[in-house]
């Protein structure tokens, strides 16, 4: 008897397996896969509704657009997931997990074994050590397949024969710097760790920058920059400090315990001058000593009060004199003496006078009055002397004057215990106290109650306290750097928004400030449903990074704001810029030729676009700020039409179509990454410069997406066999031959931003005046001026039709490195590291004994087998 597909569909959900309505009907099978070629892995799923099917590996998600999703027929899904050129990080445990309402079932795991050139797993490190002494070296590598055998080679011999891995050598000494590496051979071929260097230890150097960071009354605080610590772990510092305020006085040695390298040294004197210098120890012996640095403490309040104040007090005047200050207990420069007196129980005006004498007329005024002096210096004035009371010489004598205060206590005591009898009965004539208030007024034709309310209550509720640094859980040295840029969330008054993206939002606003003046700025706030401290740390982070800049061509940081959320433990960030009128670079220039009103831009303001990046990226690096995110829509134009480099790490997570997931890390923006960064996740300035290439190629094509018709999974395969862009229509060779520089495989065969700086000067010089079809747009030119006639120079770049050629070779190029600039298909030659794979053809190892072959000897035109060969950094 025929039973219909959704019959088997609840039979299967009454069995174990199927007892949640989900049942694999097919899981991965296990492969062993040569490098270089193509895996797939399969699953099935049945059930009685349709499941989300995702792809693990080794406990974590798989997020990639190499997988597919089938239906074979109702109730019944199928499902790939592809990997097209395998690696070695691509062998591991994959399975497929299967949800459907709430309920989440596994199939089999399977394993994917990836056979191949070895692989290292600990290569050679640099050695430090003394002349003559022993040492070992280690190398170990893995296939499959397997054996390994591991080749030592010292000082370019080689050293003994091959043996198994994991390899153990011991060197009996060496008196000079050598070179080493290890081979690794097995049935795939060969591989060569990285180049490790045996070093001598010696004497280190004296310390550079020695510098005073902070000078207070009583101490400083010195920091300096170690030398070259001779290839061993500097031990200590020493501390030499002089005074030389008149002599010179040479005061102990300190002795500090290194890292960290700064040091605050106390008991110093105040407005007093001082000389420091320092030099540091390893095992071998002390470093010279830097250079003297002075610096100078500054002045305090006199620690003194003048001693011996004396009047001479006669009709015409009065005249007061003290004892001047020692300079030890002046503790500055005296600037000068302060008298203040009274009169009757009342202070008079402060007078000031540069000697310790004071002669003031119209004596008979100051009878009877008590004067103090005090001694002042920039710092402040310090404490008063004695008072002395003025009186003539024929006064009353002091029984008398004694007698006098015993009148006056027992007049105020007459006084006050009056005014405690009035008030008592003022007290009995009170009415009744209610609960809420008290009723004063007296009894009448019209009784009149006052009330006073004791409570108060707020049918809305009260308002949410204001938040501080210290309620979010972040270090103190951050809030130490936001202290200062934190911003009450009352002065803000958020408006429409300008923009959305996965961090969270960004809103036009209005700030108000301490003289009530109104500035419109735009707030980033971070997304609400931020629940950890960890989020809002990284926010702040980089929030602070923007604290110190301070240049024309970067975004600078207004301030910091928190909005406080109702029965929420943590508030949201807000980060608080500057207002751009005109936006973001890249939808600016879609806007020039996409928009409803497009607008001309002239090649010279599309140059100075290209500057200002530069310039604002040269300030970035002279900071040691890599951006890793630079594009054109991190760039801002302000109202002068002058663009602002921004985003710096908080724009990592805004435009997720141009963002690539790799695996289960974080988005990276893969069209503007460099090939080392792709390769290693390595960032360096270099990489920079590989992203101002590519923002240059925005700038000329008005805003297109790089690399049209190239996914983001296969860009580092374009970018690896020589693929670059291309250049744009209407830009001139010299400007395509810039940027093209910017692309080299070799990071330090790439201009500097300085040198990119000089070169589209160059250009921009040699333009002439637009076509004047520009009238909405005002060009600012007037921040940085280009000197006439500069072109690229004698180090302009020319372009070639080949992929990597000539045009990326430059000066002090090591051989191995030319070698990466020639990439044959016949060979992979790794990109910015010290590893070199040298690898047979992928089908087999050579049936008839043939070896692994060099570079040079794949024949004339290695392109021509490109089907046979493997491409592995």
């Amino acid at each position: 008897m025929r039973v219909s597909s959704p019959w088997i569909i609840f039979l299967l959900a009454l069995t174990d397996a199927g007892i949640h309505g989900l049942v694999f009907t097919k899981s991965p099978a296990n492969l062993t896969v040569t490098q270089g070629n193509m895996a797939r892995l399969g699953c099935a799923v049945e059930g009685l509704s349709e499941p989300d099917i995702v792809w693990m590996k080794d406990g974590e998600k798989l997020y990639s657009t190499d997988q597919m999703y089938i239906t074979l027929e109702p109730y019944h899904w199928e499902t790939f997931h592809s990997v097209k050129s395998v690696q070695q990080q691509d062998a591991g445990k994959y399975w497929c997990e299967a949800e459907s309402r709430g309920t989440t079932v596994s199939s089999n795991p399977a394993w994917i074994t990836v056979e191949g050139v070895p692989h290292f797993v600990l290569e050679p490190e640099d050695v430090a050590t003394f002349p003559g002494v022993p040492f070992n070296l280690s190398c170990a590598a893995v296939g499959p397949p397997e054996p390994v055998e591991v080749l030592w080679w010292l000082g370019g011999v080689q050293d003994g024969d091959p043996t198994s891995s994991p390899s153990v050598i011991s060197v009996p000494g060496v008196t000079e710097s050598i070179k080493f590496y290890c081979e690794a051979k097995n049935a795939r071929g060969i591989s060569v760790s990285r180049t490790g260097t045996v070093h001598i230890k010696v004497l280190p150097e004296a310390p550079s920058l020695v510098e005073v960071v902070k000078v207070q009354e009583n101490s400083v605080t010195v920091a300096w920059t170690p030398g070259f610590t001779g290839h061993s772990a500097l031990q200590a510092c020493t501390i030499q400090m002089s005074e030389n305020s008149g002599k010179r006085v040479e005061l102990p040695e300190r002795r500090v315990i290194v890292p960290p390298f700064e040091q605050d040294i106390g008991g110093l004197k105040c407005y007093s001058r001082y000389r420091v210098r320092i030099c540091c120890d390893n095992e071998v012996g002390r470093s010279p000593f830097s250079s003297w640095v002075d610096f100078q403490t500054p002045e305090a309040v006199p620690s003194a009060a003048p001693r011996n104040l004396t009047f001479d007090l006669t009709e015409q005047q009065l005249s007061l004199s003290w004892a001047a200050l020692e300079q030890e207990q002046l503790r500055g420069r005296l600037l000068s003496y302060k008298v203040q007196w009274s009169l009757g129980g009342e202070s008079q005006e402060a007078l000031l006078f540069k000697e310790n004498t004071a002669h003031l007329s119209g004596g008979g005024r100051f009878f009877n009055a008590t004067f103090q002096v005090a001694a002042c210096t920039v710092a402040g004035c310090g404490p008063w002397s004695l008072p002395v009371l003025v009186m003539p010489a024929t006064a009353v004598p002091p029984h008398a004057q004694r007698g006098h205060v015993w009148v006056g206590l027992l007049l105020g005591l007459l006084v006050a215990t009056m005014v405690g009898l009035l008030l008592t009965v003022l007290v009995h004539r009170r009415g009744k106290e209610t609960q809420f208030g008290s009723a004063f007024e007296p009894s009448g034709a019209e009784t009149t109650v006052s009330f006073t309310a004791a409570r108060s209550f707020n049918r809305h509720g009260p308002d949410l306290p204001e938040s501080t640094l210290d309620c979010l859980g972040i270090s103190d040295e951050l809030k130490r750097k936001l202290q200062d840029v934190l911003i009450p969330e009352k002065l803000l008054t958020l408006g429409h928004m300008l923009g959305k993206g996965e961090f969270g939002s960004v809103r036009e606003a209005f700030l108000k400030g301490e003289d009530a003046s109104v500035q419109k700025v735009a707030v980033k706030v971070l997304k609400t449903d931020v629940n950890t401290s960890g989020d809002i740390e990284q926010c702040l982070k980089e929030a602070a990074y923007m604290k110190d800049f301070h240049h024309p061509n970067v975004i600078q940081l207004i301030g910091v704001s928190l909005h406080r959320r109702p029965q929420q433990r943590l508030p949201v960030p807000m980060v608080i810029l500057p207002f751009m009128k005109h936006g973001d670079l890249h939808t600016f220039l879609l806007m020039s030729r996409l928009g409803e009103d497009p607008f001309a831009l002239s090649l010279q303001t599309l140059v100075q676009f290209m500057l200002d990046i530069a310039r604002g990226m040269e300030y970035l690096s002279s900071k040691s700020i890599i951006h890793r995110d630079l594009a054109a829509r991190n760039c801002m134009l302000n109202e002068n039409m002058t663009v602002c480099v921004a985003d710096f790490g908080l724009s990592k997570k805004i435009y997720s179509g141009d963002y690539y997931r790799q695996g289960s890390v974080s988005k990276l923006p893969v069209k503007w990454i460099a090939l080392e960064s792709l390769a290693d996740n390595v960032y360096t300035t270099q990489s920079d410069v590989w992203a101002f290439g590519v923002t240059m190629w925005e700038i000329m094509t008005l805003g297109q997406t790089p690399y049209p018709g190239v996914e983001n999974s296969e860009i580092y395969e374009y970018l690896i066999k020589g693929g670059r862009l291309k250049q744009p229509p209407d830009c001139r060779d010299d400007i395509y031959e810039i940027m093209h520089s910017c692309w080299s495989p070799v990071p330090k065969c790439r201009p500097s931003f300085q040198q990119l700086i000089d070169q589209l000067e160059g250009v921009w010089a040699g333009l002439s005046p637009g076509p004047g079809k520009e009238p909405l747009l005002y060009v600012n030119l007037e921040a940085d001026g280009c000197e006439a006639g500069r072109g690229l120079g004698a180090g302009s770049l020319g372009l070639e039709e080949l992929g990597w050629a000539v045009p990326w070779q430059c000066a002090g190029m090591e051989e191995d490195e030319k070698d990466w600039l020639v990439v044959a298909s016949g060979a992979a030659l790794a990109i910015g590291g010290d590893y070199r794979y040298i690898i047979d053809p992928r089908n087999t190892p050579d049936e008839d004994g043939g070896q692994a072959v060099a570079v040079g000897e794949l024949g004339e035109d290695p392109r021509e087998e490109e089907e046979d060969m493997v491409i592995n950094v």
